[in-house]
């Protein structure tokens, strides 16, 4: 055992665990509401004894062990269906397991039996962000740009959807996967996303799930090695390897004060190899571009020396696969740096994004460069606003306070 545990440091284990976690129950006991109710009552307990007990030596196996329980006793009282009450009525499960079929990882297993086509895809992606990446619903919320209680009833739905429609949450067959695959790729970079700058109040950065995105990310490649696969994961590496130099004393660094010496040179050049063999497959897609443009950020040996035309032709490219405002937002950054800060805040300001944090702040740095003063000021409050980042609240409001006039 560790020393005594403080309830915050309890709970940042159990989010590094949960998905692992809700992977294993799902398995044995084969219900999610299960699953999720036994995760929770493991998390209480964890609250009352690791306090004073400390941590254990294996966090993941005893909050396995005790939600195991939690979710045999609920068995038992509730005497379900005469299959699970059968399994309630033992301890240790001494049955053969279930074959694993193509996909062998118990996480990216769940991952794909949750991307069910019969869910609507935004479904399938919250429900699958909720259960595998611990996300709180409100963070997932924020993944989406709509209100919390919108994905709340998103979620509640699908979970309704899957028990009306008597949906298995059975191992999927190889035929199942290539149908599954896409939004399985919008999980894996939304858990990613979600660690590399985190939404919430606690942590700004959770390497826990950029390093498990990219590690399923590497299953996933192994067993599927398509080209958009193989782009999903060049891009993780790419963005990883700066997040070394991603905060500094509490502050977000942005990609132009970054320092490039602290860069992951090696996840570097296994980013760049597999941008270049996806170059050469020809079949380009969404991650494949982005990984593109990450490829030629991390080539540049200084800020001043990135090419932004090629930045800014490669969003282009993107906007075929991605018509979205973000995509069009962050091509407005490279607009900026080739015809000037007025012709890029002209693209941001008709974009639909008032409730984005990034919206804000990129017309905060826009209309600093332009000089304008009192609107940056009003643009960075907003940005402080709409996030709960502290390294990134704590970068703007610095921002905001260097302005002049």
């Amino acid at each position: 055992m560790t020393g005594p545990a403080t309830a915050a440091a309890v709970e940042r284990v159990f989010r590094a665990e949960y998905g692992r976690l809700i992977a294993s129950l799902v398995r044995r006991f084969g219900d999610i509401d299960i699953a999720e109710e036994a995760a929770g009552e493991a998390l209480v307990a964890a609250l009352e004894k690791w306090p004073t007990s400390g941590v254990p030596p294996n966090p993941g196996a005893w909050l396995t062990t005790t939600a195991g329980n939690r979710a045999i006793d609920r068995l038992r009282r509730e005497n379900l269906r005469d299959a699970k009450h059968q399994a309630a009525s033992m301890l240790n499960d001494d049955t053969a397991r279930e074959p694993t079929g193509p996909v062998e990882d118990d996480r990216l297993r769940l991952v794909f039996t949750c991307c069910h086509p019969a869910l609507a895809q935004d479904a399938r992606i919250a429900l699958t962000l909720r259960l595998l990446g611990g996300l709180t619903v409100a963070e997932i919320a924020d993944a989406f740009l709509v209100p919390e209680t919108t994905m709340a009833q998103r979620i509640t739905r699908a979970k309704k959807k899957i028990a009306a429609a008597k949906i298995p949450y059975r191992v999927p067959d190889a035929a199942d996967l290539p149908e599954r695959v896409g939004t399985v790729l919008t999980v894996l970079f939304l858990v990613f996303n979600e660690g590399y700058l985190s939404t919430g109040d606690g942590a700004p950065v959770r390497a826990e799930l950029t390093a498990e995105a990219i590690r399923l990310a590497r299953v996933l490649q192994d067993l599927l090695p398509e080209p958009e696969v193989t782009g999903l994961l060049a891009l993780l590496l790419l963005i990883e390897a700066r997040r070394p130099a991603r905060v500094r004393g509490g502050e977000l660094v942005p990609l132009a004060d970054q320092d490039r010496g602290g860069w992951d040179r090696a996840l570097i050049g296994e980013g760049h190899d597999l941008v270049r063999t996806c170059l050469t497959l020809n079949r380009p897609g969404r991650y494949q571009v982005l990984a593109a443009i990450n490829a030629v950020h991390t080539d540049a040996p200084t800020a001043a020396a990135t090419d932004w035309s090629q930045i800014a032709a490669l969003y282009d490219q993107l906007t075929r696969f991605d018509p979205s405002p973000i995509v069009a937002l962050n091509r407005a950054v490279a607009v900026a740096e080739l015809d000037g800060p007025e012709v890029a805040l002209a693209i941001v300001d008709g974009l639909p994004l008032s409730t984005y944090h990034a919206w804000h702040a990129t017309r905060a740095e826009l209309l600093r460069r332009l000089g304008r003063s009192a609107e940056a000021r009003l643009a960075y409050d907003a940005a402080v606003a709409a996030t709960q980042n502290s390294a990134e609240r704590a970068y703007l409001s610095r921002r905001r306070g260097e302005l002049v006039g």
